[in-house]
């Protein structure tokens, strides 16, 4: 676990920290959103999940395309925002 202290000589650090905190959370998840339909259109238009796409790929069963490759990059956005969130919702404030 990682500790960050913060010092403010005014009174409302705390409410604007966890604000912004809880604006990045809300931004990250609709990120998610976004990207889970995104991948959804994929998988509909393929009749294939990311999960099986992704190994089939990297078995060369696919030639490589725009359109994969954008498959691809939203699989490792989904990732990432879902990391992301994960970080931010572990973040707790202490007196």
């Amino acid at each position: 676990m990682n500790e960050l202290k913060l010092i403010s000589h005014h009174d409302s650090l705390k409410p604007l920290i966890e604000g912004a905190i809880a604006e990045a959370l809300r931004s990250t998840e609709a990120g998610i959103q976004l990207t889970e339909q995104r991948l959804q259109e994929f998988e509909d238009k393929y009749h294939l999940s990311t999960a099986e796409f992704l190994h089939r790929y990297e078995n060369d069963e696919f030639q490589e395309t725009l359109e994969l490759d954008e498959w691809i990059g939203e699989s490792r956005m989904l990732q990432r925002l879902q990391e992301k969130a994960e970080r931010l919702r572990g973040i707790e404030f202490v007196n």
